[in-house]
């Protein structure tokens, strides 16, 4: 939850920070979205990762897995 305020709490920084700087800040403010964006949507690749043969292989080969 501290992390979603954080993020929050940049991201108002950043709309505040945009209007009185205009363009100057466009590449700073690229750069802190994208590290917001990955502390809320963090890449977790156990939750992808497949384990092993699933039932259908295991109907298909007899449950024979080498």
């Amino acid at each position: 939850m501290d992390t979603l305020m954080a993020a929050i709490s940049a991201a108002a920084a950043l709309v505040v920070l945009h209007k009185r700087m205009g363009q100057h800040v466009g590449a700073a403010t690229v750069k802190i979205k994208a590290r917001a964006h990955n502390m809320l949507h963090p890449y977790r690749p156990e939750l992808h990762y497949m384990r092993g043969p699933g039932p259908k292989w295991l109907e298909k080969h007899s449950g024979r897995y080498e």
